[in-house]
């Protein structure tokens, strides 16, 4: 059975998993981001067999994640470095070990995001570039942008309803104000 592909969506998230929506893939993220840059190092770290590291190496340097460095002519080695893309992925990553520490750790965390400079433990949010708020709901919500089609656009502006209405609902069970 031929795997759905999702890099022709228009959905930013589904094009997103087309590169990185394998987990083998983000843990190899995950290393490159912590320095590794060698097969034999991913090897290592996530224990995978050679055909399966090769096979999404390739897909990471395909996908613009990744660039592949030749370091030695012989034997002929490679390394794989991150790009801007690549690098462009922590913010993403460190999102996901927040996530999972707060929800599937009962043990408590094993790894942690820090302040470099004090050690002290970090609880990574999503704040607007521009306005410099948080990124949570009712403020915020997913829009259709300017390059979706009609459907996406649909869909978008339906739940902008639905919204709104859930929004209309709590003012008029709390009161035109929450405090």
């Amino acid at each position: 059975m031929q795997r759905k592909r999702f890099d022709t969506m228009p959905c930013p998230i589904a094009r997103s998993l087309e590169r990185v929506g394998e987990w083998w893939s983000i843990l190899i993220l995950r290393d490159a981001l912590h320095g590794m840059t060698r097969f034999d190092q991913f090897q290592k770290s996530l224990d995978i067999a050679p055909n399966m590291l090769a096979r999404r190496l390739n897909g990471l340097v395909e996908s613009g994640l990744l660039e592949r460095r030749r370091y030695s002519e012989r034997p002929p080695r490679d390394e794989y470095l991150l790009t801007a893309r690549g690098r462009d992925f922590r913010p993403v990553l460190w999102a996901l070990l927040a996530w999972g520490n707060r929800h599937f750790a009962p043990e408590g965390a094993s790894v942690q995001l820090v302040d470099s400079a004090t050690g002290r433990a970090a609880d990574p949010i999503l704040t607007d570039r521009l306005s410099g708020q948080i990124l949570d709901e009712p403020r915020f919500r997913a829009a259709a942008g300017p390059a979706a089609g009609e459907s996406t656009r649909r869909r978008y502006d339906a739940s902008a309803r639905q919204s709104g209405d859930r929004a209309s609902a709590e003012d008029r069970q709390y009161g035109d104000h929450h405090e």
